[in-house]
């Protein structure tokens, strides 16, 4: 039995953390009753940051045979595991292992809860959704969702920009160079002494970030001609984005310019350094994030053959995410005022980097 709108969140990793946080701060204007959160492992050097998210009002569950060891370090959960999964309205895993987690926990809860979320690149986990790309696609029966990846974010953003109007789409082919971090500041491995290139997996797609971006415009009836490449660098700044897409009728370089200013969850930006918009982002950002989809690099937007647009994109790594996060949780929560409450998000976005 759910008592009242109870969001849980599994992980306080470097989407977990900021959610739960955001959770937290905005649950009365966002119909959320109690955030609860899952840590399963008892570290000192994780105390500081789980003492701040309870302060801020989120409550912590932890496994039920590691009480002890989380109290041994002053810190005192409100509820076992999978307690904290059956009370709750919403799940969101913001884990890597959704999938694993789905078979272990949450099918057994599927009649409890209303809706299991998973990150990133959980393929099958359920249905794709990014916040405004696949709107239509949701309905109130949807048991399992799927936020696709940042970058696939980004990628779903520029074509949406540029190349699709009213659900139909001017897009004849769309290709990628996904240009990745290394790893998140907040991560200890993962990094890479040089650039690293990624293999094409797939023979359609290339790599999951074309392969996940047609999957999302496919629950909407669009099938896309899509290829992405993908290359992992030895910073910790932000993802880059080269694209190239080729539409089917003309348009010039002003009017993609202002396609872009005049998305709202597109930024814009004159900064070609990675390093400024990330210093922007955690100067001026929401938990040091930017929520926008994508931060376009406007000096590097040209049109060639008429048809053909080219150039470069930040990704704000797991900000995107964040804010699909809660579109599905206020989808979930309050399904006939979900898009007036996703307006008091508004605030975190910006127009200009």
């Amino acid at each position: 039995m759910t008592r009242g709108n109870i969001v849980h969140i599994v992980g306080t990793g470097t989407i977990g953390e900021p959610l739960i946080g955001l959770l937290a701060n905005l649950k009365k204007e966002l119909c959320i009753d109690e955030v609860t959160f899952s840590k399963r492992t008892p570290l000192l050097t994780d105390r500081s940051k789980v003492r701040d998210l309870i302060k801020r009002g989120a409550k912590l569950s932890v496994p039920k045979e590691k009480f002890s060891e989380f109290k041994k370090i002053d810190l005192e959960p409100d509820y076992e595991h999978e307690e904290a999964i059956s009370r709750a309205t919403v799940v969101i895993d913001c884990t890597p292992s959704g999938l694993e987690n789905k078979k272990r926990y949450y099918e057994s809860f599927k009649d409890e809860v209303k809706c299991f979320v998973a990150q990133g690149s959980e393929f099958g986990f359920g249905k794709m959704y990014a916040f405004r790309i696949n709107d239509d696609a949701l309905t109130s029966n949807d048991k399992y969702i799927q936020i696709v990846s940042c970058n696939t974010h980004n990628i779903a953003a520029i074509i949406q920009t540029i190349a699709i109007d009213d659900n139909t789409s001017n897009l004849s082919e769309g290709r990628f160079l996904c240009l990745r971090r290394a790893n998140d500041i907040s991560q200890n491995g993962g990094f890479v002494p040089s650039p690293k290139v990624e293999n094409h997996g797939d023979e359609s797609f290339g790599t999951h970030h074309a392969r996940d971006v047609y999957w999302l415009y496919k629950t909407i009836g669009l099938e896309l001609d899509l290829f992405s490449s993908s290359i992992k660098l030895n910073t910790q700044y932000m993802h880059s984005i080269w694209f190239n897409l080729h539409l089917n009728n003309k348009i010039d370089e002003e009017e993609v310019k202002e396609r872009f200013r005049l998305n709202p969850r597109v930024a814009v930006t004159h900064n070609q350094l990675a390093s400024e918009v990330f210093s922007f982002g955690r100067d001026h950002g929401y938990y040091g994030r930017i929520l926008n989809q994508t931060v376009v690099v406007l000096p590097t937007i040209v049109v060639r053959n008429t048809a053909e647009v080219i150039g470069f994109c930040f990704t704000p790594q797991d900000g995107n995410s964040l804010l699909s996060s809660m579109a599905i949780i206020e989808h979930t929560l309050c399904p006939d005022s979900w898009n007036e409450n996703m307006e008091k998000l508004e605030q975190f976005l910006f127009d200009e980097v």
